[in-house]
């Protein structure tokens, strides 16, 4: 029950599950169904490991995939993935850094579907569902929101072109805002349905470059041209400005909703029980 056990033990099992992920979709990226079948299996695997560890080392009920609300808050996550993204896409639009010079088959987007999953799902176990969950049981919610949030935007620092101001934005505008998620609700499908919308959204409608690594096609033939600032430059637009306040504003909101609800957690020294 350790902590210093428990985040690399169980996280270690799901950073290798999300290592196999990540090699069936670079093998099989010119067979999409194929790819996504096998994704799927490895995504449900990786809950039932999760959910076993919970329940029989930790030995408590997983609230945190609970079935319960699952639809509603999945849901939801998608709709502000989708909605935060396309703000950004339209500012930019409106500023005349974005253009769209025509439309692909939508076929184009298969490809990206695995991706989205894989992504969201296996990163949300391991950075919400292990690293803050378990620091925030010791170390109590803020404590835990600063330091994960800044491993999650270090950790991107090694993808290509990664900057440093690319990974302050990202531990921000994506380290709080999932956090946040997970903090209001105390379940991960919001952050879930966020992070794989965001994505979606990013690569599969408006062909953006996610986190420094280039994606296919997707549904826009699509023209970005601007200040890095303003579009992120080739790290793509979760470097950009725009996303930065669109989503931390998204992320105090989600804050703020949390702490009326009584939802933040206290530091062991801080708990009168």
């Amino acid at each position: 029950m350790f902590p210093l056990i428990r985040v690399p033990l169980l996280g270690g099992i799901l950073f290798v599950g999300m290592g196999i992920n990540n090699g069936i979709l670079y093998d099989y990226r010119d067979a999409p169904l194929i790819a996504l079948a096998l994704v799927l299996l490895f995504v449900a695997l990786s809950l039932a490991i999760y959910w076993a560890f919970v329940r029989f080392v930790e030995n408590r009920p997983v609230s945190e995939l609970s079935m319960a609300g699952m639809g509603g808050e999945f849901g939801l996550g998608l709709l502000l993935g989708f909605g935060l993204y396309s703000a950004c896409i339209l500012i930019l639009y409106l500023l005349g850094y974005y253009r769209i010079e025509g439309l692909n088959p939508w076929t184009i987007v298969l490809p990206i579907v695995p991706m989205a999953i894989s992504s969201a799902f296996m990163e949300e176990l391991i950075y919400r569902g292990v690293l803050f969950r378990i620091t925030e049981e010791y170390l109590g919610s803020w404590i835990a929101l600063i330091a994960t949030s800044a491993f999650f935007g270090a950790r991107h620092l090694g993808n290509p072109e990664a900057t440093v101001i690319g990974a302050v934005f990202i531990a921000i505008e994506a380290g709080v805002l999932l956090a946040a998620a997970y903090i209001l609700t105390r379940r991960l499908w919001l952050a879930i349905g966020l992070h794989m919308s965001w994505n979606f959204t990013q690569a599969a409608i408006f062909s953006g470059t996610i986190s420094g690594v280039e994606m296919p096609p997707g549904l826009a033939k699509a023209v970005i041209e601007g200040p890095d600032l303003m579009t992120g430059g080739k790290f793509g637009i979760e470097a950009s400005i725009i996303a930065f306040l669109l989503c931390a504003a998204m992320g105090i909101n989600l804050l703020r909703m949390a702490a009326r609800r009584g939802r933040f957690v206290r530091p062991v020294w801080g708990r009168s029980d």
